[in-house]
């Protein structure tokens, strides 16, 4: 079943690339013009709950049909299950289950077996000439960053526009998906705009949320990605999984080794991140006058033939409610970060970034951390305990170093 956010997706987009009317939109999507206003004005969908839907007579039952299926992969071709799969399940397993919840799955799980069995037909992909401003490439890669005085892993965020080769590359803490969004919002800030066709990517866990072989490039997509597209009105092309798709987003994936080795080798030696990716912005900008390959002109002078369309603000970080502690700390992905005395025991409201830590009560701006990748660490800022240290002076002696002064943030172990 379609969600919301995905009918507004289809909204949006029928109205940005079809240029179609709201009474148009209306009766091609079956719904009320009201919809479709709620649609144009924001990307994300009116709250309301839809309950969660699971198979839990299937479930049990997976295993047995996966060696159906792969028995028939040797079987006659006028010989193999089709509706007999149904039949033993009730006449072997005493099974209690509809027809159709075994058809759906048989029908998913046939050709994913018969691809991970390298019986698959062989698919033939056509070379495409790329449009200035039409098309870009995504990816992650990893590598390692002496931060701080600590040999630390990191990733690094990739994204290159197909028709000139003009890149931008930011390093983060973790590949999770407020990094990706991050890294999008980071590109399209640099290039000004955003890729009028699409953007390339392989089943990266932060868009993909389930690969549906057999059905072409359908993929089950995050719904926070479904938003995000939405809102910033571009579609994504899926690569096919494994090294059969490694040549559809080729330049990507020979950028991000190419970079690495010509920039971050030896191992960078920064304080922070954010003075790594100052230097990166550096690297990027002096890019432009590098040639690819054969090509007359440089990265510079192709990038400026290029016309992304214009990009709006996002909130890439991902909501948490914690519960402040009577330390007047949050706990936020195994770390503990302060705030105002005076929110002791009360719910406040957090946006995880890939480079640091926003809370709010309610909408109000009460705290911001950099995001500490230490696990079971903490991040304290002084002046948010100025209220207790008025009436007790002894306190201050326990806080670990972290300055006498206002304003100053420590991070250091727990206790």
């Amino acid at each position: 079943m379609e969600s919301r956010v995905e009918l507004f997706a289809r909204i949006r987009r029928d109205a940005r690339v079809r240029g179609l009317s709201i009474r148009s939109l209306a009766r091609e999507h079956r719904v009320s013009r009201r919809t479709v206003r709620q649609a144009l004005a924001s990307a994300e969908p009116p709250a309301r709950r839809v309950p969660a839907r699971g198979s839990p007579k299937l479930d049990p039952l997976k295993g047995v049909i996966d060696v159906m299926l792969l028995a028939d992969l040797d079987a006659p071709r006028k010989q193999r299950h089709t509706q007999r799969i149904f039949d033993r399940l009730v006449d072997e397993h005493k099974a209690v289950i509809s027809y159709s919840s075994v058809r759906q799955y048989v029908k998913a799980r046939r050709a994913v077996i018969a691809i991970e069995s390298g019986k698959a037909p062989v698919e033939v992909f056509v070379p495409q000439e790329h449009a200035p401003g039409a098309e870009a490439e995504v990816d992650f890669g990893d590598l390692w960053v002496d931060l701080a005085g600590v040999r630390t892993r990191c990733y690094m965020f990739a994204f290159r526009l197909s028709h000139s080769g003009k890149s931008v590359h930011r390093v983060y803490p973790t590949c999770a998906q407020e990094a990706f969004l991050e890294g999008h919002i980071e590109a399209f800030n640099a290039i000004g705009g955003v890729p009028t066709k699409h953007i390339r990517y392989d089943n990266l866990t932060s868009a993909v949320t389930k690969v549906v072989y057999g059905a072409g490039r359908q993929r089950v997509e995050n719904e926070r990605w479904v938003l995000f597209k939405s809102h910033f009105g571009f579609d994504a092309f899926y690569c096919e999984p494994g090294l059969k798709g490694v040549h559809e987003k080729g330049g990507i994936e020979g950028e991000v080794g190419r970079f690495r080795r010509n920039f971050l080798t030896p191992v960078p030696v920064v304080e922070s991140l954010a003075e790594l990716n100052d230097r990166l912005k550096v690297w990027d900008e002096e890019e432009n006058g590098r040639r690819i390959s054969q090509r007359l002109r440089t990265i510079g002078q192709d990038f400026a033939v290029e016309a992304p369309l214009p990009a709006e603000n996002f909130d890439p970080g991902l909501v948490l409610t914690p519960r402040v502690d009577r330390s007047s700390l949050v706990t936020v992905r195994s770390t503990k970060y302060s705030v105002p005395v005076r929110f002791i025991n009360r719910k406040v409201r957090v946006s995880l970034q890939a480079t640091q830590v926003r809370i709010f009560d309610g909408r109000t701006l009460i705290a911001v951390h950099p995001r500490t990748v230490a696990r079971g660490g903490q991040c304290v800022q002084l002046d948010h305990y100025l209220e207790v240290l008025k009436i007790k002076p002894g306190a201050k002696a326990g806080l670990h170093g972290i300055g006498a002064g206002t304003g100053i943030r420590g991070v250091h172990p727990g206790p």
